[in-house]
This record gives C-alpha cells, sequence and structure tokens, in this order.
C-alpha cells in the first residue's frame, strides 16, 4: 500500500491493468470507427488517442485486423447480455415478440452491430463481410431452430406455419425494420423505443397464436433461450483469443447477480486437466442438469458449452 495524506492506495494486479487498457484501446477504437470509418482508423490513431504507444497494441492483438475483430466480438458479448438482463426480467421476455423488442433496442444502441447488420461497408470495410455459411452463424441458425422448436411444444408459436417459414419471418422483421429507413424520409422515421414496439406487434400479430399461455409455459421458453444465448456467448468468445481482456468488466454490469442464484462476478475458468476431465463425467452423466454441473465446477453455462464443444449434444 502507498500512502498519499489520507488516501489509501492499493497497487492494481498486473491483469487488471491490462484489461482496462485494453477495454480502453477498444473504447477508443469505436469512437474512431464511427467517426472516421474502419478503413480510416490506423493503429497510430487509435493509440495516440489512447494515450499509449503503438507497440503496446501488440501486447494485446497481433494486427489491426485482430483488434477490430477483438472489438466487434466484444459488441456481441454486451449485447448478448444486456438481452439477457432485459428477458430476465419480463416474465414473458423470452417469447419470439419479446426477443424482437429487446434485441432492437440493445442493437440501436451499438452502431457499429447496426452496420455489420445491415453489411455498411462504408463504415465497416471488410470487417463487413458476410458470415453465412461459416460454422458459427450456422450453430446459430441450428440452435435457434431448437429454441424455435420448444416454443411451438409450448404451445408459444403458431404450428400452422412450417419452420423455415417462422425463420424467415423472423428474420425479415428484424432486418426489414433495421433496413427499410434508409429508403424513407425523416417525417416518416420512428423513435428507437417506437421501432422496437412495432417490430414486436409484427412478430405478435405474424407468429404467435392468440390465446393466453400458462406460466410454465414462458418459464421453459425462458430456459430455453437462456441456453441459447450461452451457447452465442461461447461461439462468440472462440472468435478472439484476447476475449477475455476486454469480458471481465461485464461483470460489474450484471448486478447483484443473474435469477436462479447465480451471484455476481465473472465465472472462473476450469483450471487443470483434472477439472476438464470431471467437467467431461459430469455433462456425460444425464441425471445432473446443466445448471447442477455448473453449479458444482462454480463455471458459467457459456464456458461450460466451451469446454464440451467438441463432444456429442445432450438434453439440458
Amino acid at each position: 500500500m502507498v500512502e498519499r495524506g489520507q488516501e489509501t492506495m492499493v497497487a492494481a494486479p498486473e491483469s487488471s491493468r491490462r484489461e482496462e487498457r485494453a477495454k480502453r484501446i477498444l473504447d477508443v477504437a469505436t469512437t474512431l470507427i464511427l467517426r472516421w470509418g474502419y478503413a480510416k482508423t490506423t493503429l497510430n490513431d487509435i493509440a495516440s488517442e489512447a494515450g499509449v504507444g503503438k507497440g503496446t497494441l501488440y501486447l494485446h492483438w497481433k494486427s489491426r485486423e485482430e483488434l477490430f475483430e477483438a472489438l466487434i466480438t466484444r459488441e456481441k458479448i454486451e449485447m448478448a447480455e444486456e438481452i439477457r438482463v432485459q428477458m430476465e426480467q419480463d416474465p414473458q421476455g423470452a417469447t419470439l415478440h419479446g426477443i424482437l423488442k429487446y434485441s432492437a433496442l440493445a442493437l440501436l444502441k451499438r452502431p457499429l452491430l447496426k452496420a455489420l447488420l445491415l453489411r455498411d461497408t462504408d463504415m465497416l470495410g471488410k470487417l463487413a463481410h458476410d458470415e453465412k455459411g461459416t460454422a458459427a452463424y450456422m450453430e446459430q441458425i441450428s440452435g435457434f431452430v431448437t429454441y424455435l422448436q420448444l416454443l411451438r411444444e409450448q404451445g408459444l408459436v403458431r404450428t400452422d406455419l412450417s419452420l423455415q417459414l417462422q425463420v424467415y419471418t423472423f428474420s425479415a422483421i428484424f432486418t426489414g425494420f433495421f433496413l427499410v429507413a434508409r429508403f424513407l424520409p425523416a417525417e416518416f422515421l420512428l423513435s428507437d423505443e417506437l421501432l422496437a414496439e412495432m417490430m414486436a406487434e409484427t412478430a405478435r400479430r405474424t407468429l404467435e397464436p392468440g390465446g393466453p399461455s400458462s406460466s410454465n409455459a414462458f418459464q421453459a421458453a425462458s430456459q430455453a433461450f437462456s441456453d441459447f444465448m450461452d451457447r452465442a456467448v461461447a461461439n462468440a468468445q472462440e472468435q478472439s483469443d484476447h476475449t477475455q481482456e476486454f469480458t471481465a468488466h461485464l461483470s460489474t454490469k450484471r448486478g447483484p447477480g443473474r435469477v436462479r442464484g447465480r451471484k455476481g462476478g465473472r465465472p472462473k475458468k476450469l483450471q487443470t486437466d483434472e477439472r476438464i476431465t470431471l467437467a467431461q463425467r459430469l455433462y456425460t452423466d444425464t441425471d445432473k442438469s446443466i445448471e447442477e454441473i455448473c453449479a458444482t465446477l462454480g463455471i458459467s453455462r457459456a464456458s461450460l458449452y466451451r469446454y464440451m464443444k467438441e463432444r456429442p449434444e445432450r438434453e439440458s
């Protein structure tokens, strides 16, 4: 400890300083891309604005492209966490109209991800590449279809429409509401809140049945969507070797903890081969739920799925 007058300063661990520096650099990179676009934003610009040497950037990322990919990954993870929190506070949040509403509101706060959705090459350059056909994209679609099937079983979506038509319609609603703004005069544009509400209402009228649903159905949907989001976060984390440097601070945004008894803070990783072996053994034991395994190991669902990625699927 270092005494300075009446203040007591505790030297931050090196890892904490490194995480904070990485976060600051990515914050600066976001600002510069929004101001100048990806093509005109250089590492020299980022280093200068962040108050570090250019060489410091290479302590975190091997190239300019890797830095910007890490930035997009951070945006995706933060958006997923925000959607999760909103849905956990809304008993009907995991319905299709709830997903559209909260996803739209979260995306509208993140112009980089909105530009990615709309393939805005003026802002993102080659970062706006089409992910269609990649393994991560196909796994995301597969996970959404699994979630949609559960909604059908629980009576939360219409069953007179095929899964193919429902996936297409859901995607068209989400993308279309954002895309159409390019073609309308300013006086016809909607506020963020109204856009999200109308998107949700369109899904409710088009894809959902009109009758009441049970609380058990909503709970099952919430659990299924939580599983889907955990897998999405795990996949996003795998896209960058440096995710941990800028996601540790997310724990400070989660408050006292999520529902289902999770405590706040970043879940721990499995540190030893023995722990990984234990995780694999528990995972193959179908008598234990995913939540019980995570509680035993002290890790998140996303971490568990990441370690089990190469293993066969099992029921939650």
